[in-house]
């Protein structure tokens, strides 16, 4: 499964269904405001691999996560305490 970036979104294509992670930057900031997998793709852990690619991301370009989505700011961030430095506070 390989995911793709594009403009603010990241998505994993399968089957011709899109699992999508969406954000938007503004200056220094990257707001991860979506995260939507479809339900025949439930249960592969997407999502997490979204979010994994979209913290790398703001990681290597120096860029501070506002995490607006709900699955990233509840679930995902609690589990990945190692991108806990990427997050602005």
């Amino acid at each position: 499964m390989k995911v793709v970036r594009a403009e603010n979104e990241f998505f994993i294509e399968i089957g011709g269904e899109k699992a999508v992670l969406g954000y938007k930057i503004i200056g220094n900031e990257m707001d991860i405001y979506h995260a939507f997998t479809p339900e025949s793709l439930r249960g592969r852990g997407l999502a997490e691999k979204l979010a994994t690619a979209a913290f790398e991301f703001a990681k290597e370009n120096n860029l501070k996560v506002v995490p607006t989505c709900p699955y990233v700011r509840d679930y995902f961030l609690p589990k990945h305490k190692e991108f806990g430095g990427v997050v602005k506070k």
